[in-house]
């Protein structure tokens, strides 16, 4: 069998992770171009990033050269590899349907009209650091970006001062904001009609009850849903704590959900490419409502469907990337729960001591299965991230267990191995449904 030559664009620390392992040597071949976003000096690159000058050096480069490309990067990653595979001719996602799914005015506008009873009254508000009213709709209100990731900016505004203290940037902050913001602008109008860029901010209605993940993806059409992650914030925050799976929703509530997200993927005419959708739903009423789409794959959560299904979603991923249709496997995992433990701090402290290479190493030695990833930051970027998230994410620990009891023994023990652990936070207690 010839190898697969994969071109993956700003990979993220997950993919590279997955992308190293033994199972994929003489399978496939992988080529990388981008940078990262989040570590200096790498990200110095974005102040002078063109990306169609980009675009058209890669369409030069790997021309005839590659039979695939992808990208799990939410910010541009996603939208760039989808606009390089229709210029070369590769499987993809339409860039229409990326910008659609991204911008998140323009995603409620078409959600409504697919599906009026899970989208809440929203608005688009100018990016403005001194609003003159409150948004239509009133307050409290959920504002966001309408172009951002990680819930960078996205928060509840309960007064017209919280609306201004929230837009008000430095102009380091606005120069950053911008040119995280200013790929997206300028592909936009290439391969849409929308006329409202991404320096605007979104109003919309609270939605409250319990939010999922549902992780899958659409191949010549055919929709294939991998499972349902529940999302657990920290209390009294909307910080995320752990990603849980199994979810512990009702059957039938799950259906529903599958059903809405059949329905609204099929109305967006995507066709092609992994997809995370965020849901809410209501107990008191049962309402489902949508909180994003998302057009690539959650490369975080989707190691708990192979833990516990015995799944291989990066192998799903390159097989869309080559136009091969997937094989998903289901129940056969080595454990019957996982989950993806978030280490924040809400203080604005960097943790005393991060866990050194020694440690990692007896880590991978004791625990074979479980991931540790770390996001050390300091002085500014510790600063802005308090800003624009309300906390500070140190640090993810993926690992699964033979029931709830054990998958809680488990993160206790790493944790108090590696001494990590939310210091003025509530400590995580899985729901015994996991099980």
């Amino acid at each position: 069998m010839a190898v697969k030559r994969i071109l993956v664009l700003f990979p993220k620390d997950w993919d590279r992770a997955e992308l190293d392992h033994p199972r994929y040597r003489g399978r496939y071949e992988f080529l990388f171009e981008g940078f990262d976003l989040f570590r200096f000096p790498e990200n110095a690159r974005l102040l002078f990033f063109d990306v169609r000058r980009h675009i058209d050096r890669l369409v030069r480069r790997y021309r005839g050269r590659i039979d695939g490309v992808f990208s799990n990067n939410e910010h541009f990653g996603a939208l760039i590899a989808a606009v390089l595979a229709q210029r070369l001719g590769l499987p993809g996602t339409d860039p229409a349907v990326v910008i659609a799914a991204q911008h998140k005015y323009y995603a409620r506008c078409l959600q409504r009209r697919i599906v009026p009873g899970a989208v809440p009254d929203f608005e688009v508000l100018p990016y403005s650091s001194a609003p003159a009213a409150a948004p239509r709709l009133g307050f409290p209100c959920f504002v966001k970006p309408v172009k951002a990731t990680y819930s960078v900016l996205a928060r509840r505004i309960d007064s017209l001062a919280a609306l201004r203290e929230l837009l008000d940037f430095s102009p380091l902050e606005r120069l950053i904001l911008g040119r995280l913001v200013r790929p997206f602008d300028d592909l936009m109008p290439l391969h849409t009609p929308f006329e409202i860029g991404a320096r605007s901010m979104i109003a919309e209605g609270i939605m409250t009850g319990e939010q999922v993940n549902i992780d899958g993806y659409v191949h010549h059409g055919r929709i294939t849903v991998l499972g349902i992650v529940d999302e657990v914030m920290y209390p009294g925050t909307q910080a995320f704590m752990r990603f849980e799976y199994p979810s512990r929703l009702d059957p039938a509530v799950r259906r529903r959900m599958v059903a809405l997200c059949e329905r609204l993927l099929a109305g967006m005419d995507y066709s092609h490419g992994f997809f995370n959708i965020e849901l809410m739903h209501d107990p008191a009423t049962g309402a489902i409502g949508i909180v994003e789409v998302n057009p690539r794959m959650a490369t975080q959560i989707v190691n708990l469907y192979r833990r516990v299904d015995g799944c291989d979603p990066h192998a799903m991923l390159f097989d869309l990337a080559v136009g091969e249709a997937p094989q998903p496997v289901s129940g056969r995992g080595e454990f019957r729960t996982a989950a993806s433990f978030v280490f924040r701090r809400f203080d604005g402290r960097a943790p005393e001591r991060m866990p050194d290479a020694a440690q990692i190493e007896a880590l991978r030695q004791r625990h074979p299965d479980a991931r540790l990833m770390l996001y050390p930051k300091r002085g500014a970027g510790l600063a802005r991230e308090m800003k624009w998230l309300g906390s500070h994410r140190y640090a993810v620990l993926n690992l699964g267990g033979s029931d709830a009891e054990d998958l809680l023994a488990r993160y206790e023990a790493i944790r108090g191995e590696l001494a990590l652990g939310p210091v003025d936070a509530p400590a995580i207690r899985l729901t015994a449904s996991s099980a």
